[in-house]
């Protein structure tokens, strides 16, 4: 199944890390992305473990754990490991499959890569960054 162009723009524009992103950056952004599949039971974020992929449901549903306890579940249109992108820090959960699914992957590497060609990007993610920090630093 290969999304549209659009689908993974729209995807793309819900993930709060890319919220102040034009739709040109997301286009941009969105080149990046590749589709994969899992199979159900398939761990693909390990708990402890440095990833270097960000992940967004397209099609099924994930489970999340910590510390092996069930925190949350994920669908379509909702995502895991945004922090992968900027930082080598361990995962703070384990994602696993729990039915075939589809995802959208972007890896550190070309993220990175893309920042570097095109600052304005970068400058925006630092501002949604420090943005939420402050947030949290208040909560």
């Amino acid at each position: 199944m290969a999304l549209r162009s659009n689908a993974k723009l729209d995807l793309l524009a819900r993930v709060p890390l890319f919220a102040d992103c034009s739709k040109q950056d997301l286009k941009t952004i969105s080149a990046l992305a590749e589709e994969t599949d899992f199979r159900d039971g398939k761990r693909f974020i390990t708990e402890g473990e440095v990833g270097s992929e960000f992940f967004i449901l397209v099609e099924g549903t994930a489970k999340v754990t910590r510390r092996g306890r069930r925190v949350g579940e994920l669908g379509p249109g909702e995502w895991a490991g945004e922090m992968a992108l900027l930082t080598d820090a361990p995962r703070s959960a384990t994602v696993t499959a729990t039915s075939p699914l589809v995802v959208l992957v972007i890896t550190r590497g070309s993220f990175k890569r893309v920042l570097g060609e095109h600052p304005r990007i970068a400058q925006k993610l630092l501002a949604t960054l420090a943005a939420r920090l402050a947030h949290d630093a208040r909560a």
